[in-house]
């Protein structure tokens, strides 16, 4: 049985990273997979990219651009941009030889020029079984990857708050509409979800109520995200003091409103007047400056952007915990790597981070919204008395959940059900 896998990114963002890891999983795990992306970011056994010359890297780069520029005279705002998908743009995929040699076809996150929505039809139309990993709400919605509250997803969209005149009949309705015409009651379509919290969403939806939904978690090497000494991690920043608490701060893109740094700096002012004698350092890595930084009453470190793994576990090992104050999130890859490197997490009980966090045991779950919650979080990390067991504790939850073996068992168990 062949699985073609398909992601926009390889290596780049948290979906095609995740993408990229499962395809490795089920590697290792004997199945024959494939993973088709956008572009290679480095030669990987198994990956396939669609820009391999320079005329076509070139044609990737224009599909990119042309399905942003579609969206430009609908959007809000510039700060919406890249928040909305309206999916006119993308490659003809059915004719790809791994995609036409596969037995199953495997979605993850296919947006920004690389699979249309006429691309989906083309591929609907091969017959094929079709999975479909949620890395957002996008599947499901009229064109946002997350809904900030709104439930219009639950019946039919329109009047949407992303768009600079929302309507009954804008373009989010319409979105809607053509994703309806392709997912029909009897497409063969099975959706998976990283979170029970996105199998809850998607099972709620007009769009997809009529398919089948699994859970499986996202995964990740153990043998690379894993606890390593101490001083290494420091050194590899020029940090020395073994003594010092840190707090680490980390997303693919930093000034995401949806990620909450904003929260975390409010939490951190609150922790500075309400506990003196506390004095972390914080540490914080992706792409993007934050303008607020520089007023925050404790030393910043900026690590950038991390180009490799072994930096990322250093950065989890050099830090007490990872803060997570998303607003929104499915089952970010952050917590995942921060558990598995022995890295407590504190973050907002939202989404899918429920189900990564035990409260007290792995981390601090804080209320959604609230920065006193989250410096009780911080509080909580920097004043506990035995930090060694809330690693040990992170270590063996992210063993026994997020293991290579065990997703990968899932994923083809589950691929062997439907294919029959």
């Amino acid at each position: 049985m062949k699985v073609a896998l398909l992601s926009t990114y390889h290596l780049n963002g948290g979906a095609g990273v995740a993408a990229t890891r499962l395809h490795r999983a089920l590697q290792k795990a004997g199945a024959d997979s494939s993973l088709v992306v956008e572009q290679v970011a480095r030669p990987e056994p198994g990956v396939f990219g669609l820009a391999d010359n320079l005329l076509d890297r070139k044609w990737a780069t224009a599909r990119f651009a042309l399905d942003r520029l579609s969206f430009v005279p609908y959007e809000k705002d510039k700060s919406v941009r890249f928040h909305f998908s309206p999916a006119t743009i993308g490659a003809n995929l059915s004719h790809h030889p791994a995609i036409l040699e596969a037995d199953i076809l495997h979605l993850h996150w296919t947006n920004f020029g690389f699979l249309s929505l006429d691309g989906l039809r083309k591929l609907v139309r091969l017959g094929k079984p079709i999975f479909w990993t949620l890395h957002d709400q996008w599947a499901f919605t009229g064109g946002c990857h997350y809904t900030r509250g709104c439930t219009r997803f639950l019946t039919q969209c329109g009047q949407c708050p992303y768009l600079r005149k929302p309507g009954p009949n804008d373009l989010s309705a319409r979105v809607f509409a053509q994703k309806a015409a392709i997912l029909k009651p009897d497409t063969n379509l099975h959706i998976v979800t990283p979170s029970r919290w996105m199998a809850q969403e998607a099972e709620s939806s007009q769009l997809l109520e009529w398919f089948p939904v699994s859970t499986i978690p996202n995964t990740l090497d153990q043998s690379v995200f894993r606890p390593i000494d101490k001083q290494a991690a420091l050194s590899r920043f020029g940090l020395t003091d073994l003594n010092q608490p840190r707090l680490l701060f980390g997303s693919f893109n930093t000034t995401d409103p949806r990620k909450g740094f904003q929260y975390f700096a409010d939490a951190l002012t609150l922790l500075h007047e309400q506990y003196p004698d506390l004095k972390p350092e914080i540490l914080v890595f992706g792409k993007g400056q934050i303008d607020t930084m520089s007023a925050l009453p404790y030393p910043i470190r900026q690590l950038g952007v991390l180009t490799n793994d072994a930096e990322i576990v250093a950065a989890y090992n050099a830090a007490d915990a990872l803060v997570v104050p998303s607003l929104e999130d499915n089952l970010p890859n952050t917590i995942l790597e921060s558990l598995s490197c022995g890295t407590p997490v504190v973050g907002f009980r939202t989404g899918g981070i429920p189900e990564m966090i035990r409260h007290f045991q792995t981390g601090y779950l804080a209320d959604v919204s609230s920065a006193q919650k989250l410096a009780n979080g911080l509080v909580f990390i920097l004043k506990h008395p035995d930090p060694t067991q809330l690693r040990q504790n992170a270590r063996s939850f992210a063993e026994t959940h997020y293991s290579e073996e065990n997703v990968a068992k899932k994923h083809i168990e589950l691929y062997q059900r439907v294919k029959g």
